[in-house]
């Protein structure tokens, strides 16, 4: 049983319908318009004018069913050659299509007394033949007239024949054959290819390697028998395409009625190839060109990069030229190199110089003028950003409220991770405007480590030493401070109600300073607690006389109990 998938019919069906179209719509608008089109475009008239004026010498033909039958090129009389050649050509066409009319009859009668010879159908006139004619053509008026005779005979033959009821029957079997045949190729392309491809594709992507730089794969086993497929495909529809044209082209030329179409389908067919190939052979030369660009701006990056990837790496070291400047200086030449190889590669694409490019160019440059004023603002910045070495990928900075780490760096955005995972996307114009602060950035470049500040108030009763000493040792007990450098203490001032203690301690673990912030909060209350001061900041109003005192009841004496009210009379303030 004979099985095709729905897909392969309906592209075959696509095509033929696509195929069948491109064929008959030139003939049939080239027939509806002819009058039109040259009464309106002077480049037609202007070219039939030329056509006129060369058969002046050539002749103009008398067409019959769409062959020539003579060439008219002198006129008689008042008639020129063309009137002449059309006159002739309408009595034909009625003799033709007139059955009752012998071919038979057909006549040669010569007048000497006229010096004239005519070629006559029961009386009627249908050509005369001069002495003029016969030195046109280099040859005596009978043999002329004997040779325009046989022609007149086949070609009217010839017409009635192909209109006769067995040869249309003939004609129509020659059709169903030749679609028949059609369908059984086109089953077997589609069939054979189906089965042939995916065993091809296997064997390409087993025997051929994968294309690869050193280590790095440009193209895989996979990718290059999956384009490989591709142009087999390309190549079964255009043989399917040539088999679908040739058979249309055969099939339009078994009919009088659609002959023209035939002979208009093949000339066509046979000047698009022709003019395929012209061009293609017109434009080896830009052919060559662009390869000798591309492969120019080809090794001109492949002699680089191994340069910027040894800076990258460490190792090449250029002062004042860092590291994490190589990667983004060469994707910055390389698209300087590939903008310049464009530039000077354009003036050798096919249909550079036409108008519909050039329209296409300017509707570009309008678009990206218009669309491109903040991207090109972001890349500015982004490049600017680049050779500041304000930030780098895993740095943890604040830009305003944000804070992060930063997870991505491009020329248009960047992007920062915080801590709560949430990816914000900020672009790097914005970037240009705002504070960035890098905590970093000073223990990486400057060996410098991240001090980590907080300020508790307490009274002035406290002892200043006691306070210091307290803090101190809360910044000891948390994970990830360091101990040399040691934690300080500054007071920062000394205000109406309280003192302000600053405490200062080292890390370098900055993108975990959130949770250290959060541990050192939680050692400075206990440590506080532990040596019994009371953190009352930055304001606190309360009668203590017989109160409670606020340190957790965890940190307090077991023997602790909370004072009476102390009650004084007001003449003996000391008692």
């Amino acid at each position: 049983m004979l099985r095709i998938k729905s897909r392969t019919i309906w592209q075959v069906l696509l095509s033929f319908s696509l195929v069948l179209f491109l064929t008959l719509y030139p003939s049939i608008l080239g027939l509806t318009q002819d009058s039109t089109a040259v009464q309106s475009n002077p480049e037609m008239i202007e070219h039939q004018e030329q056509i006129a004026s060369d058969n002046k010498i050539d002749g103009f033909p008398v067409v019959l069913d769409g062959k020539t039958i003579l060439i008219v090129r002198r006129g008689v009389g008042a008639f020129s050659a063309e009137e002449r050649a059309n006159a002739i050509q309408k009595r034909l066409e009625n003799i033709a299509q007139d059955d009752s009319l012998s071919i038979d009859n057909l006549k040669i009668i010569s007048d000497s007394q006229d010096d004239v010879t005519y070629l006559t159908l029961n009386k009627q006139v249908i050509l005369t033949i001069t002495p003029q004619d016969a030195r046109t053509y280099r040859t005596s008026r009978d043999e002329l007239a004997k040779e325009a005779l046989q022609k007149l005979k086949t070609g009217l033959t010839q017409y009635r024949k192909e209109r006769r009821p067995t040869q249309l029957i003939e004609d129509l079997i020659y059709t169903v054959l030749a679609t028949l045949v059609l369908l059984i190729t086109l089953f077997l392309i589609v069939r054979l290819s189906g089965k042939i491809f995916p065993w091809v594709r296997n064997w390409i992507e087993s025997r051929v390697p994968s294309l690869r730089v050193q280590s790095f794969e440009i193209i895989s086993s996979a990718t290059i028998s999956f384009l490989c497929l591709r142009v087999f495909q390309f190549i079964r529809l255009f043989v399917v395409l040539t088999i679908l044209y040739i058979y249309v082209s055969f099939v339009l030329s078994l009919f009088p009625w659609t002959r023209t179409f035939s002979l208009n389908v093949l000339n066509q067919f046979f000047g698009i190839i022709e003019f395929i190939l012209d061009n293609i052979v017109e434009y080896l030369p830009n052919i060559f060109t662009i390869t000798i660009i591309i492969a120019i701006n080809y090794y001109i990056l492949r002699a680089i990069k191994p340069f910027f990837t040894a800076i990258q790496r460490g190792n090449l070291v250029i002062p004042g030229f860092y590291a994490d400047w190589a990667a983004p200086t060469y994707k910055i030449i390389l698209v300087l190199i590939v903008a310049l190889g464009a530039v000077v590669a354009f003036p050798y694409l096919p249909g550079f110089d036409s108008p519909a490019f050039r329209g296409i160019s300017v509707f570009l440059g309008i678009l990206f003028s218009l669309g491109s004023t903040s991207a090109v603002a972001n890349v500015v910045g982004g490049v600017i950003l680049i050779y500041t070495r304000a930030f780098q990928i895993g740095d943890r900075i604040q830009i305003g409220d944000v804070v992060g780490d930063v997870i991505e760096k491009t020329l248009l955005v960047t992007r920062i991770i915080t801590v709560t995972n949430k990816v914000i996307t900020i672009p790097n114009s914005s970037l240009l405007s705002s504070n960035v602060i890098n905590f970093s950035v000073a223990s990486r470049d400057f060996k410098r480590h991240l001090i980590l500040q907080t300020t508790i108030t307490l009274g002035y009763d406290l002892p200043w030493r006691k306070v210091h000493e307290t803090l101190i040792q809360a910044a000891l007990d948390t994970n990830n401070i360091m101990t040399d450098p040691a934690p300080f203490v500054l007071q920062t001032s000394l205000d109406d109600f309280y003192v302000s203690y600053q405490l200062n301690a080292y890390t370098d673990q900055t993108n975990l300073i959130v949770k250290i912030y959060s541990e050192l909060h939680q050692n400075i209350q206990d440590k506080c607690n532990e040596v019994g001061i009371e953190i009352m900041s930055p304001h606190y109003s309360a009668l203590r006389d017989g109160n409670q005192t606020t340190i957790p009841e965890n940190y307090l004496p077991a023997e602790y109990k909370a004072p009476g009210f102390r009650i004084s009379p007001l003449n003996n303030p000391n008692e």
